[in-house]
């Protein structure tokens, strides 16, 4: 299961959905996890999203396509995302999963491979199931 990190520097999640201009994509299974790729949306902050923020549908189109180009990942762990990301992802049937704090995206996956192992809620079964069935 593919899982995409808001990532400023490759190893917090530390950043939020719209001004991430890299996500860290890592594979995740019951026996571990491994990177796939450095996602890159632009250098720094992806002022695609956040330049045509209130500016209806050039803002539309923008998160929409970050969005497509995450199509491939279940999760996406960030800091802050707005409800219409947030229901743009859903719709995908991508999970956006908040931290409280920046965190190393080492203990985010370690916690996700432990849930994934041991008692994943009715979400993650249904995406893991997914995959499994790909």
């Amino acid at each position: 299961m593919k899982i995409a990190f808001a990532t400023t520097d490759g190893t917090h999640v530390d950043e939020h959905f719209g001004r991430a201009g890299m996500f860290a994509v890592y594979d995740l299974t019951t026996e571990g996890s491994r990177l796939v790729e450095m996602r890159k949306f632009s250098e720094g902050q992806d002022t695609t999203v956040t330049s045509t923020k209130n500016q209806g549908q050039a803002h539309d189109d923008a998160v929409q396509s970050k969005v497509d180009r995450l199509a491939d990942c279940r999760i996406v762990c960030l800091t802050e995302i707005g409800g219409p990301s947030a229901a743009r992802l859903v719709k995908k049937g991508i999970m956006p999963l908040k931290v409280k704090e920046t965190v190393l995206i080492a203990e985010e996956l370690a916690k996700l491979q432990e849930t994934v192992k041991h008692n994943p809620p009715p979400w993650l079964r249904k995406a893991l199931k997914k995959d499994s069935d790909e």
